[in-house]
C-alpha cells in the first residue's frame, strides 16, 4: 500500500467527524442510531443523506449552501473519504459527518424516520449485477425504513442505461416522479440538481457528456405492502 494512503488512513483515525466501524462491529446497531440530532449534530435540523459520496464532494457543496440541515456523506473508501474529512477541518464545517461502511448496512447507521432526503451521485452502475444498483428494490426498501414520510431521493448518473433502469423502475413500482431529464444542465430550474459538480462531472461535462436526473418519493402503496403505509405527502 502507498505510504501517502497509510498516512491517510491514521489520520482518518483523528476526525471525530467520520465513523468507522470494523466488520465484526456490524453484527450491532452503531451507538448514533436514531439519535444523530441529538447526540451529534447537537440540533433538531433535518438530516440529508449522500450515498457513495467518495471524497464528499456533494456533501460539502450541500452543507455550504444550506447551513439549517444536516448532512452525511456514507462510503466505503477510505482514501476517498480522507479528503472529504479534510475539507470539513479546513472549513470548520458543523453540519457534516461521514460513514465508512457499505451501504448495505445502512439500517444499523439510521433508525425509522431518522433522514429526510437521499442523494445517490454517480454510482457504479453495475452493468452486470442488475441488484447491486443502488437503486434496486431491495435498497428502495432499506431507504424506506429510514426516510421521513414523503422524503425524497435524487439520482444524477453519467450512465444513461441506469437512468433509464431507474425511471422504469419509478413507473413499474407507481413510485412517485417529481423529477426527470435525459439531459439536466439544460434546466435553468433545477438549481439543487446543477449548482454543485464534482470533479469527474466537470470532466464528462467537458466532453459533452450528458448528465442525467431523477427525483422521486416512494409509493404509499409500497409502503402498504410492507406493513408500514404512510400517507403520501404532496409535492
Amino acid at each position: 500500500m502507498p505510504k501517502k494512503k497509510l498516512i491517510h488512513f491514521r489520520e482518518n483515525l483523528g476526525f471525530p467527524h467520520l465513523f468507522q466501524v470494523r466488520y465484526h462491529e456490524l453484527s450491532a446497531d452503531h451507538y448514533l442510531r436514531s439519535s444523530w440530532n441529538a447526540g451529534y449534530f447537537h440540533n433538531e435540523n433535518p438530516i440529508v443523506l449522500e450515498l457513495g459520496c467518495g471524497k464528499g464532494e456533494y456533501t460539502i457543496g450541500l452543507a455550504l449552501k444550506s447551513p439549517h440541515l444536516n448532512f452525511i456523506g456514507m462510503d466505503l473508501k477510505g482514501a476517498r473519504l480522507w479528503r472529504g474529512c479534510k475539507t470539513v477541518e479546513e472549513k470548520g464545517l458543523k453540519n457534516v459527518a461521514f460513514i465508512r461502511a457499505q451501504i448495505d448496512h445502512l439500517e444499523r447507521f439510521f433508525g425509522q424516520e431518522e433522514v429526510s432526503e437521499i442523494w445517490i451521485t454517480f454510482p457504479d452502475p453495475q452493468p452486470a449485477k442488475e441488484r447491486r444498483r443502488l437503486t434496486a428494490p431491495v435498497f428502495l426498501e432499506r431507504y424506506r425504513k429510514i426516510l421521513i414520510p414523503g422524503g425524497i431521493i435524487h439520482l444524477k448518473t453519467d450512465n444513461r442505461e441506469f437512468y433509464d433502469y431507474t425511471l422504469n423502475l419509478i413507473i413499474r413500482e407507481k413510485h412517485q416522479l417529481l423529477f426527470q431529464s435525459e439531459d439536466l444542465y439544460s434546466h435553468e430550474t433545477e438549481e439543487e440538481a446543477t449548482m454543485i459538480q464534482t470533479y469527474y462531472e466537470n470532466i464528462w461535462l467537458e466532453a459533452g457528456k450528458k448528465i442525467c436526473y431523477l427525483r422521486f418519493r416512494l409509493n404509499s402503496s409500497s409502503l402498504s405492502r410492507c406493513g408500514n403505509f404512510r400517507k403520501e405527502i404532496n409535492p
